[in-house]
Formats: C-alpha cells, sequence, structure tokens
C-alpha cells in the first residue's frame, strides 16, 4: 500500500533514527572478543530454511568431525542489505546465501573464498547439485575465477506475476502489459528490487526490436547502456501511476487476503501464496508473460572475513543431502538446486492431469512429469527466461534512474542533516574508541607495570 505522506522533520527523524541503527550495529559487531573456533554464522533470507535443521546440524557436524559448533542465525530481505553489512562492516559471516547477482559482485572484488571439498570419510553431497545450475552457474564467473569453485547454489526459480484469479482473467496476465494498463490502476504491487523491475521494464520497452530481431532478450536486459537505462527510466514513469505500491516481502501476504489484483512475484513466494490463500478461499495463480522473464537463483557463498571455513563448508555439504533439501523446500516453497531422483519422486503428484518437460533438470526420460509448474516450469517456460548479471560499473547509473523514477530522491534539508549525523557519529566513535584505547593501557600498566604503544 502507499505510504501517507509525512512531514520533512518526521523524514529527517526516522533517516537518523535508521542511519544510528546501522552505525550502533557496526561498532557493536567489533571486539567481542569471543572465539569463533566452535561457532558458525549464518546469514540468510528469511524464511528460506527449516530451522529445526539448525538445531539437528551440531549434532551430524559432531558426528562426522567430533567437533562441537554453535549456529548463530540472521536473515535479511534485501541482498543489497547483506552486501553492505559484508563489505563495508567485515562481517565474520562464515556463510551468505545472495542472489547471483550478488555473487558475481563479491567474486569480482575478492570477498568470498573457494570452496574446500575435503569432507574426510563424510560422502560428498556437492554433486547432488542439477547439472542445469552448475552449468548457468558459470557464466557468472569473472577473469581468474570458475564461480562453481565459489559458491553453491540453493534455491533457483522465476519471475512472473501473482494474479487473483476472481478479478482479473489470464488472458489479461499473460503479457507484462497489464501492469501498465491503467485499467489496473492501484491494483499492483512490485518488488522494490531495482535488479528484477529494470529487467521487467527493459523486456517491454524494447518489446518491438526484441519481436523484430533487431536485440535479443538478453541485450536489453543486460548491456545497461546508457540508452538502454533511458529506455527503463521511460517505461518505470510511465508505470509508477499504477503502483500501490513498492514492497520488499509483503506482497504475497497482501495477495492473500485479495487485496491487490497483481504482484511482481518470484516463482516460491507464488507457492507460498496460492496455497496460502486457498484456505480462506482466495483464489491466486501465477504466470511468466509471454514476452520472458528471467530465472535466477540464490547461492552459498563464504565471506573472505569468514571465522569458521571448515563448519561453514560442512554445513554446504549437509544442505545438499537429498532429504535435507526436501525439508527446506517444504517450508519455503522454493524449488531446490538438488537435482536426485529422491527429489523428483518426492515431487510428482499423479492427481495432476498437466505435465512438465523437465530433461533439462533431471535428465533425459523426463519430459512429462506431473508436477507443481510454477515451481518446476516447463522447458518452453525456461526457454524464455534469461539469467540477469549484476549492474558492474554501470551500478550508479541504474540507482540514480532508479531514484528518479521512483521520486526517492533526498531534499536538501534531508541530505544536510544525514551529513551532520554522520560528522556527529564520526567524532562520537572516535571519541570511543580513544577513551577504550586509554582505559586498556590503564588496566595494563595496573596488571603488569608497563605501558603499551
Amino acid at each position: 500500500m502507499k505510504r501517507t505522506p509525512s512531514s520533512p522533520c518526521l523524514r529527517i527523524a526516522r533517516i537518523t533514527l535508521l542511519l544510528l541503527a546501522v552505525v550502533l550495529l557496526f561498532d557493536g559487531c567489533n571486539g567481542h572478543g569471543k572465539s569463533r573456533k566452535n561457532i558458525l554464522k549464518i546469514y540468510n533470507w528469511a524464511d528460506y530454511i527449516d530451522e529445526d535443521l539448525l538445531e539437528e546440524f551440531p549434532e551430524w557436524y559432531k558426528e562426522q568431525t567430533g567437533e562441537e559448533v554453535e549456529i548463530m542465525y540472521q536473515v535479511f530481505d534485501m541482498p543489497e542489505v547483506m552486501y553492505t553489512k559484508v563489505a563495508l562492516g567485515h562481517e565474520d559471516f562464515d556463510l551468505v546465501c545472495p542472489t547471483q547477482y550478488i555473487i558475481e559482485r563479491m567474486l569480482r572484488y575478492d570477498m568470498i573464498l573457494p570452496l574446500d571439498q575435503d569432507f574426510g570419510q563424510t560422502p560428498n553431497y556437492l554433486g547432488n547439485i542439477s547439472p542445469f545450475l552448475l552449468d548457468r552457474m558459470d557464466a557468472f564467473s569473472v577473469p581468474g575465477k570458475k564461480a562453481s569453485d565459489y559458491m553453491v547454489p540453493y534455491m533457483w526459480g522465476t519471475s512472473g506475476i501473482l494474479y487473483n484469479t476472481a478479478l482479473i482473467p489470464k488472458a489479461q496476465v499473460e503479457t507484462w502489459g497489464c501492469i501498465w494498463d491503467p485499467a489496473n490502476k492501484g491494483k499492483i504491487l512490485m518488488k522494490d528490487h531495482y535488479w528484477d523491475i529494470y529487467n521487467v521494464a527493459a523486456i517491454w520497452g524494447f518489446r518491438d526490436e526484441i519481436a523484430a530481431g533487431k536485440r535479443s532478450q538478453y541485450s536489453v536486459s543486460n548491456d545497461h547502456t546508457a540508452d538502454d537505462i533511458a529506455m527503463v527510466e521511460k517505461q518505470l514513469r510511465l508505470l509508477k501511476p499504477n503502483i500501490a505500491g513498492w514492497e520488499a516481502d509483503f506482497g504475497k501476504e497482501m495477495m492473500t487476503k485479495g487485496q491487490i489484483w497483481l504482484n511482481y512475484a518470484w516463482s516460491g513466494d507464488a507457492v507460498w501464496a496460492i496455497e496460502e490463500a486457498a484456505t480462506v478461499d482466495v483464489s491466486l495463480d501465477y504466470i511468466v508473460p509471454r514476452e520472458g522473464s528471467n530465472i535466477w537463483f540464490d547461492g552459498w557463498v563464504i565471506p573472505r572475513y569468514a571465522g569458521n571455513v571448515k563448519a561453514a563448508s560442512y554445513f554446504l555439504n549437509y544442505l545438499c543431502q537429498a532429504d535435507i533439501a526436501l525439508r527446506n523446500m517444504d517450508i519455503s516453497g522454493y524449488t531446490s538446486a538438488v537435482g536426485t531422483p529422491e527429489i523428483l519422486e518426492a515431487q510428482i503428484d499423479s492427481s495432476l492431469e498437466e505435465t512438465v518437460n523437465l530433461s533439462y533438470f533431471f535428465g533425459p526420460g523426463n519430459n512429462k512429469v506431473p508436477v507443481n509448474s510454477i515451481q518446476y516450469p516447463d522447458s518452453s517456460v525456461v526457454s524464455r527466461c534469461v539469467l540477469l548479471h549484476d549492474f558492474l560499473d554501470t551500478n550508479e547509473q541504474v540507482l540514480e534512474m532508479w531514484s528518479r523514477a521512483k521520486g526517492d530522491s533526498l531534499k536538501r534539508s534531508e541530505a544536510i542533516a544525514i551529513f551532520g549525523f554522520f560528522s556527529l557519529m564520526t567524532v562520537w566513535l572516535v571519541y570511543k574508541r580513544t577513551v577504550k584505547y586509554r582505559n586498556r593501557r590503564r588496566r595494563l600498566t595496573r596488571r603488569f607495570g608497563v605501558a603499551t604503544t
């Protein structure tokens, strides 16, 4: 839903409080002095794992290694938040689970460690990952670094439209044009995520060129030229009046309440929303429009500041077991990267009339499988979806465009407030560290009779 207008003072206060929380978080993460030998720190998307596994893993780990470990688990709802904490805060997470474009960025800037697949006497379950994803993973390699040496795919899916079948017919949502249609004004929620929405605007803006063979879908989604960025901004400005709100994660809940007609959604969220809505007699469905979309995947990586690489490596191996992968699928609604026969058997639903060609994921002979086609899209759907890369050198230009198109630019008074805030925080942090250093010197002098430098 749209936010109600707020006064400049209130907006400044909110921004200041948010920035204060960030600074305190970063400051509080330094120097806690606790040993990391038996701690495994994991940073993951919210609602993306069977949390019972977090309690069961330490026992499994001890059986495999004879060592004890305790898991510290945190969640995020935007990959950029995770990236900022690792890149700027140098947080010592042992495992993080970003989307592929963030992995590409982290790989480029030497922020992640290569995988250690030495599991001693424990079987190596990383081989359970479907070749379909392994092949696509290496599209994100950078010079001198093969992506598959640095990451383990976790979940994957498509992006499309989640819609209320009682309020809008399927024929209308078969094209991305439905979200630009004035008839749907105020009935649409979009992801507050520039990486996804740039792709939608590019596909729609260049639809005629793509249809004529002058541009490819991959090109308009990944070239990021100045002209392409300008076209995307134009389309986003045309789209903005139709949008009821921009959301990070609450769109699926709004859809289950029947309050919104259309929501740009990830396939896993669509699976969850459709099942939840059915319990309250709301009928939802999901579609990848005919113009095409994207295939995405999230993967686990070990940041360079990790404090327990061994436990992190074993946790990745643990997650790639078929029974563990199924539990994570059941709890999240998303589709595991694990592509073993056990996974396929568990997903088959003989009551379904529709069959799906899954030979691309599970191998030859699986071209007519009765499964949920949202979780496992047919090969015909996959063929019109592209992989999206990071904006890399054009990231700043795209972010500026995104801010202009959404109308998020700060007023002068807000900019001054933010600058003043950081100035005060810098002085405060320097003062705090100076006091801490002087106190440490006094303690050591009293204890040992010598001063430190």
